[in-house]
């Protein structure tokens, strides 16, 4: 796989201000990878779960501790989990931390990808429970204005929790991800640079 297939399906994010008031920065397919690989301040990238088994949600009666009940990745979804690290580290992007929400469709995309995960319940999926969606967001706010120049996070989450998290980061496909640093001000929402899919 070379350099400008991936490249071009790097889609910049850009929100009209009518559409919504938080800032959003242009960015082009350069621009994103720069951000990337040069780290003047710390980076998040924010990706959903990678391709699951058919389905909205999770099946009546599903339980944390047993995956089996859960929606969990399809054998397309894990080789893309697969291709997602190994593209990391064809662009020699260096990873400092690799969290994801408790779901077993997370985990396995953060362990399939990166060799590591940390379930963290700041990115639980919003789909069936909204009741804590702003505390999650504040939190995850929170570590992106902790992190320090030169560091790169990795964030695997729900499209419903990113969508929350991030003004204009709605949307995302399978194993796509929205690359994101801290707001201008303490508590801001996160600044989006752009969004990154890897095939």
């Amino acid at each position: 796989m070379n350099n400008f297939a991936v490249c071009r399906r790097i889609a910049v994010s850009v929100v009209c201000a009518c559409l919504c008031a938080h800032a959003v920065a242009q960015s082009d397919d350069a621009a994103v990878l720069r951000e990337l690989r040069e780290l003047r301040t710390g980076v998040a990238v924010l990706m959903r779960h990678t391709q699951t088994t058919p389905g909205v949600g999770d099946p009546p009666g599903w339980r944390f501790e047993q995956c089996t009940s859960q929606r969990n990745l399809d054998a397309s979804g894990i080789a893309h989990a697969k291709r997602i690290g190994e593209w990391f580290q064809s662009q020699q992007l260096r990873v400092s931390a690799v969290r994801n929400s408790p779901w077993c469709r997370t985990r396995d995309t953060a362990k399939l990808g990166f060799r590591r995960h940390d379930d963290w319940t700041a990115l639980s999926n919003l789909f069936e429970d909204r009741s804590k969606a702003d505390v999650q967001a504040a939190a995850v706010t929170r570590y992106l204005e902790s992190l320090k120049p030169g560091e790169l996070v990795v964030l695997v989450s729900h499209g419903s929790t990113i969508g929350h998290i991030v003004p204009g980061g709605g949307g995302l496909g399978s194993g796509e991800a929205v690359v994101v640093r801290r707001g201008a001000t303490a508590g801001a929402p996160p600044v989006v640079i752009g969004r990154v899919l890897v095939p």
